[in-house]
């Protein structure tokens, strides 16, 4: 079966030192995958890879066979790849219906002058996003605060409301940077049940960097670890986790 993201050989420098070396990683349809490792190790490198912020030096990336390598942010968003941020992304000021309907831009677009007129296509467009942005709403349990400020949401549903937004631009893959952190083991658990329903309702793919060993081991079907830059592991979440190699520069036990 072909991998939904197929990546050989990444590699990126920075001033010398070895960013990223050599990375490969294959991830299937609606899989759950865990990439892991300590601090500096290079996760959110091979993040900003993928997703357009660096362009890499060595290696490519396949989404779907598409190649997208080198292509810009906003490009490979297109091309069906969403992120959230280890620190939450929200705009604070806009309403939690409005932050959805960012990502909903994304497919549904009027002219300029349709807006600044509110000519009759502008009105559509608006509804379609209003009545989109609330569905998508109550799948987080999020309706009843569509007219709620961002910023005035609990911890737990301003992750919630990241992952909706992400999911509005209607991508094939979806990157989550450290979604836990932050998190206490209620709001871990409830996230956990979040993940699981995202990729199950949607049909999504997941990718995700996480510290929380509770949350990696509980949802990630397959594992990469990354240390300096190299992997160290790659594998069923159960022999990673029980890799020596691992143990010991990972979990320092």
């Amino acid at each position: 079966m072909a991998a939904l993201l197929d990546v050989k050989n990444l590699g990126i420098s920075f001033g010398g030192l070895r960013a990223v070396d050599s990375f490969d990683l294959s991830i299937q349809k609606e899989q759950l995958y865990g990439l892991i490792g300590p601090n500096g190790a290079g996760k959110t490198t091979v993040f900003n890879l993928l997703t357009g912020v660096y362009k890499p030096d060595t290696g490519k990336v396949i989404l779907d066979g598409t190649d997208i390598t080198g292509k810009k942010i906003i490009e490979i968003n297109r091309d069906g790849i969403a992120r959230t941020f280890q620190n939450i992304r929200l705009f604070k000021e806009l309403t939690v219906l409005e932050n959805v309907k960012v990502g909903l831009h994304n497919h549904h677009s009027y002219s300029t002058i349709e807006g600044i007129l509110r000519l009759p296509r502008y009105r559509k467009v608006e509804r379609e996003m209003d009545e989109k942005g609330m569905e998508l709403l109550k799948v987080f349990g999020l309706e009843n605060e569509a007219q709620v400020k961002a910023s005035n949401l609990p911890y737990g549903k301003q992750r919630k409301l990241e992952i909706a937004r992400a999911l509005a631009t209607d991508p094939r893959l979806l990157l989550l940077d450290e979604p836990a952190a932050g998190m206490n083991p209620n709001e871990t658990g409830e996230l956990m049940d979040t993940i699981r329903f995202v990729r199950d309702e949607f049909h999504m793919t997941i990718l995700l960097i996480e510290h929380d060993m509770k949350l990696v081991s509980g949802i990630c079907e397959e594992l990469t670890v990354l240390n300096f830059g190299q992997i160290l592991a790659q594998g069923s979440t159960s022999q990673v986790l029980n890799d020596p190699k691992v143990i010991t520069a990972y979990l320092g036990e």
